[in-house]
Order: C-alpha cells, then sequence, then structure tokens
C-alpha cells in the first residue's frame, strides 16, 4: 500500500480539509502530521485547541490512518522519516510565505521519486477572515493578560518590540517576514518609558505621569492583540505601584518591569556618568512582595530588572539581588549592561540558569546587539525586547523629509519617502 502525508494544524477545521484528507486517503495509508503548539505560534497565533485534542479531533476523521507530530513548519524530518509516496496540499501555498516551504518538499520528495499533489483550494471560506475573528479575542482583557507566560512555554525566545503609540502598534502588529522556511514576527509590545515620554516630546524623567501613561496603553491595545509589557520604571512609591500594578493588571497587560533604582529617573544607559542610585535589597523586595499580594490574577508578572551591571557593583551583587528578589516573589529576572560585548550578560545568564532554570529571564541589547536571538535562548534568555529601535528610526526619516521639502521649497521629492494618500487612507481599518 502507498503512503499518503499531510501536514495540518487543525486549528480551524472546515469542509476544505475534510476534503483534502477524504481525497489524500483514497491514494493509500494516510498519515497526518499535526502541528504542535509551538509550531502554529510560529506563524499564525496562539492555537484555540491545544495538541493533544487537536490530535484527538484528526485520529477520529474517517480515512485517517496514523497521526504524528510535526515540530515545525518544515515538512523534512516527517519526509525523510516517514518516506511517503505523495504528500498532499492544497494549491494556495503556491506563493506567499509558504512557498519555499512547498519547493523544498518537491526538492525532498525527489530523493524517492515521490509526488506532491495539490487539490484546488476551496472556495466560500475565509481562513483568513476566521482567523481575523479569533484575533480579535485576543485583545479581550483576560485572555491578552495571560499571552505571554503561555509565549514563554510555547517559544524558544519571546520576541518583543517597542511600541509608543497606536501607528507604531500596528507596524508591530503586522510585520512578518519569511526566513529559512519559517515566518518571524513580534510576539510581545514593550511599553517603553523612554520612547513614550520621547513621542510626548519629555525628557526621560518619569514626568509622565501613570495617567497618560495608561493612554498610551490603550491606544495600543485597540488597534494589537499581542501581549503588552510595561516599563514601570522604579514602580514609583510603594503604595502608589500597589495601586498601579492593580489598574494595569484589569487593563489586560501582562508584565510590568520594574528597576531596583530611586531617587530621580536617569536612563540606565548613561551608567555612573551620571548620579544614580540602587535601591536597596530589603526595599526593593518589599516592593515586589506588595505588588505580588495586591494582584488579583495569576497570569500578571512583576519581573525584577536589576542595575548592578549598569551602576558597576559586580556580578556577585547582580547574582545575590537576583535570588533575593525571586525569593520575595518575583515571576522574572531582567539584567541590564551598557558593555558594548555580551559577556558580563551571558556569565549572569550561566550563573541564574544554575539556581533559577524556571524563572524567565529578559535581556534588552540595545549596547550590546550583535547578539542573535538563537545564542540568547542557548544561554537560557526567555525574553529580547528592542526597546527603543521604531522610535529611534522614526525621527531620522521626519527630518529627513522636513529637510527635503525644505530644501525644494515644495514636496514633489519628498514623496518617494512617503506612504501613498491611499496608503494612509487605508492602514488603518474601518471595522
Amino acid at each position: 500500500m502507498k503512503t499518503v502525508y499531510v501536514a495540518i494544524s487543525a486549528d480551524i477545521l472546515h469542509h476544505g480539509h475534510i476534503n483534502l484528507i477524504k481525497k489524500a486517503s483514497e491514494y493509500g495509508k494516510l498519515i497526518v502530521g499535526v502541528l504542535t503548539d509551538e509550531a502554529v505560534a510560529t506563524y499564525k497565533r496562539f492555537p484555540v485547541i491545544k495538541f493533544n485534542e487537536r490530535k484527538f479531533i484528526i485520529e477520529n476523521i474517517a480515512g485517517v490512518s496514523e497521526v504524528v507530530s510535526q515540530e515545525t513548519l518544515d515538512y523534512t524530518e516527517n519526509l525523510k522519516k516517514y518516506k511517503p509516496d505523495y504528500v498532499f496540499h492544497g494549491d494556495d501555498w503556491k506563493e506567499g510565505v509558504q512557498s519555499k516551504i512547498r519547493q523544498n518538499v518537491i526538492e525532498i520528495l525527489k530523493d524517492w521519486d515521490g509526488e506532491l499533489v495539490e487539490i484546488p483550494f476551496t472556495e466560500n471560506v475565509s481562513v483568513d477572515k476566521i482567523n481575523n475573528i479569533i484575533k480579535q479575542t485576543d485583545s479581550i482583557p483576560d485572555i491578552r493578560r495571560s499571552k505571554l507566560r503561555k509565549l514563554i512555554n510555547l517559544k524558544p525566545i519571546v520576541r518583543t518590540i517597542e511600541a509608543h503609540n497606536g501607528l507604531s502598534a500596528l507596524v508591530v502588529e503586522n510585520a512578518k517576514v519569511t526566513k529559512d522556511e519559517q515566518i518571524n514576527t513580534f510576539d510581545a509590545i514593550w511599553v517603553s518609558s523612554l520612547t513614550d515620554s520621547t513621542a510626548k516630546g519629555k525628557p526621560d524623567i518619569e514626568l509622565v505621569d501613570m495617567t497618560s501613561r495608561i493612554n498610551t496603553i490603550n491606544e495600543i491595545m485597540e488597534v494589537s492583540t499581542k501581549p503588552i509589557i510595561l516599563d514601570g520604571d522604579s514602580g514609583g512609591l510603594l503604595e502608589h505601584f500597589v495601586f498601579n500594578i492593580k489598574t494595569i493588571e484589569r487593563m489586560g497587560v501582562s508584565a510590568i518591569i520594574i528597576e531596583d533604582k530611586v531617587g530621580l529617573k536617569k536612563n540606565s544607559l548613561f551608567g555612573t556618568e551620571v548620579k544614580q542610585t540602587q535601591d536597596s535589597i530589603e526595599n526593593f523586595c518589599q516592593k515586589i512582595n506588595a505588588g505580588k499580594k495586591a494582584l488579583l490574577t495569576n497570569e500578571f508578572m512583576i519581573i525584577a530588572r536589576i542595575e548592578s551591571l549598569i551602576l558597576k557593583q559586580g556580578m556577585e551583587d547582580a547574582i545575590n539581588r537576583a535570588q533575593a528578589y525571586i525569593n520575595a516573589g518575583a515571576d522574572g529576572i531582567m539584567i541590564h549592561s551598557r558593555e558594548s560585548e555580551p559577556d558580563e550578560i551571558f556569565e549572569f545568564c550561566n550563573q541564574f540558569k544554575e539556581f533559577a532554570p524556571d524563572v524567565p529571564l529578559v535581556v534588552v541589547p540595545t549596547s550590546f546587539n550583535q547578539v542573535y536571538e538563537e545564542e540568547f535562548a542557548k544561554r537560557g534568555v526567555n525574553i529580547v525586547i528592542y526597546a527603543n529601535h521604531l522610535i529611534r528610526s522614526s525621527y531620522p526619516a521626519m527630518v529627513e523629509t522636513a529637510d527635503i521639502i525644505l530644501k525644494n521649497e515644495r514636496c514633489k521629492e519628498a514623496d518617494d519617502k512617503c506612504l501613498s494618500i491611499k496608503e494612509i487612507l487605508t492602514l488603518i481599518p474601518n471595522e
């Protein structure tokens, strides 16, 4: 008997999928590779149904002989393992993000004279529309809030970038790149105090109050579905901190990161060039503990940011603080450095994972920016934050456009730097 292979996420099933399975089963023994939760999360969104439940559903469809897991979007591992005579797929992957995966399947099948069979895409079924409906439910506060913890468990590293208003949040929401048969997107949004202040033309000294910051969060939430990590600076007075995290937890924010400093806020990348005072371990632990007691859900995360390396207090101090903050209830640790080389960050990672292998670790590689995400993941980092890149890139673009108009005394020459009016009008959906 011939062997047939079909890969499917089985997260959204419609008559087109059943038709595909029915036709494929007519060619021989049908093996269905169900994408794991991790694989689905790399290209689509959170799977609505967990892997074991999706696998159970497919096992009980007529014509299916065997169900196996497919760990990635790429078929290579399973094709070489099962060497099917046929691979079935709809003809909708000839173009777009899956076209490279399709070509790879064709090349692999040549090794044993296998054949790719493509059936016409089922009309009158808009998976994208269904996906969009499901995606919108992700913006519900209780669902959005819980997504960060799920992402940490699902993905080798959670890729996070800043957004400072609704427009930049749309960029994050829709950014998608195909690389090496993998679809790269951003997983979460960082609401930075630096970029929020800069977008408002204010200095980064906690001058923008929490009410204004909450307005920014609301702007971002209205146009995005991704989990939000809030830059909470020092957290402020303990009494204020407890009140504020109740508010942002209720809004659906997933986490707040607070740094162990006191006094007037100065950006960490100034290091010891300006006066910055680190909080005592005892006081900061008290703040963490009070914050945890104030929370109403298990999903919201309080992540402690350690400034020891920034302030040249040494690795031992950083490690001691990490242990103390975890014991006080911190749900994760962020370690920061202003060094251009990642050596001290890597050293911290190695020591950290010896005593806290299951505690999420966060890095912000603004200065040590040569490190690939894969290297961070190997060293136990769970979240990487690109903390200010969208606003840093937007400002030079606006300055250049303004200079072009001034130089030419008209705007024609600036058109190449701008979106068309039509694109601007259709950028933001009406519904």
